[in-house]
């Protein structure tokens, strides 16, 4: 868990606890939140968002506004594992 503040509003971050990711892959991940930070927080209640990360992958946050300022990172998705459905044909995304 990791709490940090954007104007009078204390955040929390979770990840989910399926997910295995190294502290580097985590710090990350919080950068690039942090970042983005008041554009997600004009969000509303139950909204997810998506992050491409270069070295992480594609981030999956749900944000939470009731009872607490939640953020919880529910996937991660790597770059080898994107795919992309092209007049019905799924093929590897390489981008």
């Amino acid at each position: 868990m990791y709490r940090f503040s954007i104007g009078d509003e204390d955040w929390i971050i979770i990840f989910s606890s399926h997910l295995s990711l190294e502290q580097t892959e985590k710090e990350e991940i919080i950068r690039s939140i942090a970042i983005m930070g008041p554009q997600w927080a004009a969000f509303s209640h139950g909204e997810s968002f998506v992050i491409f990360q270069q070295l992480v992958g594609a981030i999956v946050v749900r944000i939470e506004k009731v009872p607490s300022l939640i953020l919880t990172v529910s996937a991660v998705v790597n770059r080898n594992r994107w795919y992309i459905n092209d007049n019905n044909i799924v093929e590897p995304f390489e981008g």
